[in-house]
């Protein structure tokens, strides 16, 4: 029964933000005269002997104290007596925990916006060196038309500063004090719950007793923001191994973030890129574990809680280390800049080019369509790509075709041509990189 019930080898991560919680609430028990100065003092000063020996690793833990919070109230007795014993008063495992958690996880959320603006930093750096480098742009994982590879970093950093406002939109529903609620029903002690709010720096307390103790909206709210950010990676990571490949070796890792293989001798395997893609999943599954650990709770605690603290812990340990080592990797790559720009200007890439190009003639944009389409198809019967055809050729389809279509052609003048808000044009992504610096 104690080994299955027991936390104490998984929350024990808890015990900077149980000794700081139990700190606060000693100090308000002490400032309202519900224990002495004394005792208040007693209590400071055993914690924090406790916290120095968990951090030095040095204190014994043992699986009868069941979880974190037991294992540190008992060594205090053990060293400070009956005084020990007094810091439990008006306080219930039930809210101590949530107090735990919601600042474990405020701490945690503050690393990883750091971390993500360290991977929108290299994205934007990245993009400045690649300014002018021309790539195929694809849907379907087709050919579909020329853009700039910083254009395409930059859809990156979009997705990725979503992200960093979900996590700061989330922290705010994190950032609430729970301490106080007790079992579900509050407390008739005299407690001040918002001096333990501003000595925890908490801009405010919860205001309904039974909420506070059976909530963990905040973690499934987090897991959801956590599961973006790692399906945002794997999207990239994506079409990093697929650029890595000898069909399109539009990019070489290196080798830092690559293995080889254990029985090809020639192998370079993106390992690091297709573990951030499995690894997602993973975030994935804590994000349905955490909902259907809630969706039968009866109010309002209930010890099927105690199943939340490992798909949360997983998910931030996972969360951290894949944006360090991805923005690593993505720090260290090559872009194969010729090769790149040759492939972008196959496979009729600019066909739509020359359907707006008819359409500033005043042709209506369904026939013109059609008629690239003819001139596609002729291409594809005599083994042509658009580039080679010849301005009596492109008259053959229609008379308006004249010259300006022939530079229309030029995978630099498709790019540069689409200068609308949000476009791939060199002018536009300079200009997003400008606003992007300035309001960073």
């Amino acid at each position: 029964m104690e080994e299955f019930t027991q936390s104490i080898h998984f929350d024990r991560r808890l015990f900077r933000y149980d000794i700081e919680g139990s700190i606060a609430h000693a100090r308000m028990l002490g400032r309202q005269g519900i224990i002495s100065p004394v005792e208040e003092r007693s209590i400071k000063t055993g914690l924090k002997a406790i916290r120095k020996e968990m951090v030095t690793g040095t204190f014994i833990f043992d699986i009868k104290d069941e979880d974190i919070h037991m294992a540190i109230e008992k060594s205090l007795i053990r060293r400070i007596g009956k005084a020990g014993e007094k810091l439990h008063t008006g306080r219930s495992r039930n809210d101590q925990v949530v107090l735990d958690v919601r600042l474990y996880l405020r701490a945690e959320i503050k690393n990883l916006l750091i971390l993500l603006k360290n991977l929108k930093s290299e994205l934007v750096e990245t993009a400045k060196r690649e300014k002018t480098t021309i790539m195929p742009g694809y849907t379907h994982l087709q050919k579909a038309q020329p853009v700039l590879l910083s254009h395409y970093l930059l859809s990156f950093w979009e997705m990725f500063d979503r992200d960093e406002q979900r996590f700061r939109d989330c922290q705010k529903r994190v950032n609430v004090m729970p301490l106080g609620a007790a079992a579900l029903a509050g407390t008739s002690l005299p407690l001040d719950r918002n001096y333990v709010a501003r000595l925890l720096k908490f801009p405010t307390v919860t205001r309904n007793s039974m909420d506070t103790v059976g909530d963990r909206d905040f973690i499934v709210e987090f897991i959801s923001s956590a599961a973006l950010v790692m399906m945002h990676m794997s999207r990239f990571c994506e079409d990093l191994v697929i650029w890595s490949s000898s069909e399109f070796h539009y990019i070489e890792i290196s080798d830092a973030f690559t293995t080889g293989s254990s029985i090809m001798p020639q192998k370079k395997n993106p390992d690091v890129a297709e573990l951030i893609s499995g690894k997602t999943g993973r975030v994935y599954g804590h994000l349905m574990a955490m909902l259907t650990i809630l969706k039968g709770l009866p109010m309002t605690y209930n010890r099927d809680l105690q199943e939340d603290k490992e798909p949360l812990f997983d998910t931030v340990d996972t969360v951290a280390s894949s944006l360090e080592i991805f923005t690593g990797m993505l720090s260290q790559i090559t872009f194969m800049r010729e090769r790149m720009e040759q492939e972008a200007g196959r496979d009729f890439s600019t066909a739509t080019d020359m359907a707006a190009y008819l359409v500033q003639k005043g042709i209506p944009f369904r026939e013109a369509h059609g008629i690239v389409g003819r001139i596609v198809e002729y291409c594809l019967d005599n083994k042509k790509e658009l580039s080679d055809l010849t301005l009596v050729e492109f008259r053959k389809f229609h008379t308006q075709f004249d010259r300006e279509v022939l530079a229309r052609l030029q995978t630099a003048s498709s790019v540069n041509l689409r200068k609308t808000i949000g476009g791939t044009a060199q002018i536009m992504v300079e200009d997003r990189i400008r606003d992007i610096e300035k309001f960073s």
